[in-house]
């Protein structure tokens, strides 16, 4: 007899999570042991609980899922987490693995493949579907912005001009410029709304 593996589900969307819930309950050896809707409350039911798996959105009130899982893994350092989502921007993949996720599953994925990840990761590997390995790679291999960059790039996103983001970040217009150039080639794009569309869709940014 093998032993049951103790899951919780962090989801901020009920539907979703009682989805999850009573999908996991159909699975024999699998038993849903805790659930939450924030990420607070994840780091809480975790100590609480100590599941074998968690399963974790990314996108949580009150603290984020890769902070949850930051704060989670540095006080279990066996934790097993796999991230699950609707987002698939190579950005909030590779933040994701670095707090410490063993899997990332997309929300559109079937039966077969949520417990199958959960077995996985449960015997100690890592579970990462060939379409986001292969944007992972991509990432590993970019050059990556840096804090200041990136500042300025959330601005071009909110469509705010040079003149402005001089303002914000108390540097001088040329400085933006200078800063924009770098993100243009980092990027490999050709202008500002590339730019903007490109960090969104890769989630290096997100509209709040």
């Amino acid at each position: 007899m093998t032993e049951t593996i103790r899951i919780m589900v962090i989801d901020d969307h009920h539907i979703v999570r009682q989805g999850l819930v009573a999908l996991v309950g159909t699975v024999p050896g699998m038993q849903v042991v805790a659930e939450a809707a924030d990420g607070e409350l994840a780091v809480e039911m975790y100590r609480r609980h100590k599941p074998d798996i968690t399963l974790m959105d990314l996108r949580l009130p009150k603290k984020s899922g890769v902070e949850a899982i930051t704060q989670i893994r540095q006080e279990f350092p066996a934790a097993r987490i796999i991230v699950l989502t609707t987002f698939d921007g190579d950005e909030d993949i590779y933040r994701a693995l670095q707090a410490g996720a063993k899997g990332y599953l997309l929300k559109g994925m079937n039966t077969e493949e949520l417990t199958d990840a959960i077995r996985t990761v449960h015997a100690g590997k890592s579970r990462i579907p060939a379409v986001v390995a292969e944007r992972l790679a991509g990432r590993m291999g970019g050059p990556s912005l840096t804090a200041r960059e990136l500042e300025v790039l959330k601005r071009i996103v909110s469509g705010r001009s040079n003149k402005e983001i001089a303002s914000d970040l108390f540097i001088s217009e040329a400085t933006v410029k200078t800063h924009i150039n770098s993100i243009l080639s980092k990027l490999g794009v050709g202008d500002r709304t590339q730019a903007a569309t490109t960090a969104l869709q890769r989630g290096i940014v997100h509209l709040d």
